[in-house]
């Protein structure tokens, strides 16, 4: 499984579309380890463009502090898993709670 995380200043970004990177994070779900992680810069935004690049980058899953419904749907059409309002963490400690079940989730900070 990978696993996509919109990144800004090492941290998860609040809102995936202003973010600097993503961290493509693969891991081992029956396992529950990170097998490796990196880095890559997203094209320049376009509404609509994020989910269908990270779709090709062989993302199954998003974690993001916040999405916006249109956002999220178009996430849905590539199959790709939407877990928003997560909270602004290393990408590591994020993905390693996610695999643990403990990953705490909030209110979607973007209402767009």
């Amino acid at each position: 499984m990978r696993i996509a995380l919109p990144i800004a200043e090492g941290k998860l970004c609040m809102h995936f579309g202003h973010c600097e990177q993503f961290a493509l994070v693969d891991v081992d779900e029956a396992k529950k380890t990170i097998l490796s992680t990196k880095y890559v810069t997203p094209p320049p935004h376009e509404p609509g463009l994020f989910p269908r690049w990270l779709h090709e980058q062989g993302a199954n899953v998003i974690i993001a502090g916040g999405m916006g419904q249109r956002a999220q749907g178009l996430f849905a059409e590539q199959k790709i898993t939407v877990l928003a309002g997560a909270p602004a963490d290393s990408p590591e400690a994020v993905v390693k709670a996610y695999l643990a079940g403990t990953l705490k989730t909030g209110a979607n900070v973007c209402d767009h």
